[in-house]
This record gives structure tokens, C-alpha cells and sequence, in this order.
């Protein structure tokens, strides 16, 4: 029995699991969002919002704690300098999961999850679009 073990094993062993979980967390501050499976992406959320919320706190503390997951320094520049002012007024819920539909190779539901919050500045509106007077 599995009482009181929470997580999915995805297949993998521990360490196996922590590898890919980090990498996938390391992508998704870096790109602001991927691709996966959704199991993948519901378990990726749990840790992606734990180093938002380290990044939103902004300490050497917290900084360490996050370079102990991300191993990567730019990334986790990136999380502290960026991501986490932008989420600083947004008390959780920092990624949101798109459901793709299957992967044709194994029929594999895909996901796409991504931060709430992006950065993209309004675009003007098209001349184009706009009614053409005749001459």
C-alpha cells in the first residue's frame, strides 16, 4: 500500500525523477513555456511554483535554495531579476496548463504549461485591417 506517499513515480526511479524535474523546471523559467505530457506538466507545476515563490522572496537564502533545484545561474538570475517582481502581487497559481490533445506516436495526452503573466508588449493594430477607401 501507498499510504502518505505523495507524487507520481512517472515511471522512474528517484533520482531519475529529480533529474528530469529539474531539468524541466530550468527550461520553463528560461522559455516561459513547454511542451509535455500532462502528468509531467501537473507534476512540474508543483515545483515550478515553489521557485517562483523563492524567486518573489528574493534573499540570498531563498537564492541558494533555488540554485540547489535550477543549477543553472543565468536561469535563476533570470528568476530573481525578472519572473519574481513580476509575480510579486499574485499570491500563487503562477502556471497554467493547455491541454494540446495526443501525441501521435504513443498516444500520449500533451500539455503545454506556461507562466500566467507574460511579458509581451500590446501590438498596435495592423494597417490592414482597417477599411481601404476605393478611389
Amino acid at each position: 500500500m501507498r499510504h502518505n506517499k505523495s507524487g507520481r513515480r512517472l515511471g522512474r526511479n528517484s533520482s531519475h525523477r529529480l533529474a528530469m524535474l529539474r531539468n524541466m523546471v530550468t527550461s520553463l523559467i528560461e522559455h516561459e513555456k513547454i511542451t509535455t505530457t500532462d502528468i509531467r506538466a501537473k507534476e512540474l507545476r508543483k515545483l515550478a511554483d515553489r521557485m517562483i515563490t523563492l524567486g518573489k522572496r528574493g534573499d540570498l537564502h531563498a537564492r541558494r535554495q533555488a540554485l540547489q533545484v535550477i543549477q543553472d545561474r543565468k536561469v535563476v538570475a533570470k528568476l530573481f531579476d525578472m519572473i519574481g517582481p513580476r509575480f510579486k502581487d499574485r499570491p500563487g497559481g503562477y502556471t497554467r496548463i493547455v491541454k494540446l490533445g495526443i501525441r501521435l506516436g504513443d498516444k500520449a495526452p500533451l500539455s503545454q504549461i506556461e507562466l500566467v503573466e507574460e511579458t509581451f508588449a500590446p501590438k498596435a493594430k495592423a494597417a490592414s485591417s482597417a477599411p481601404r477607401p476605393r478611389s
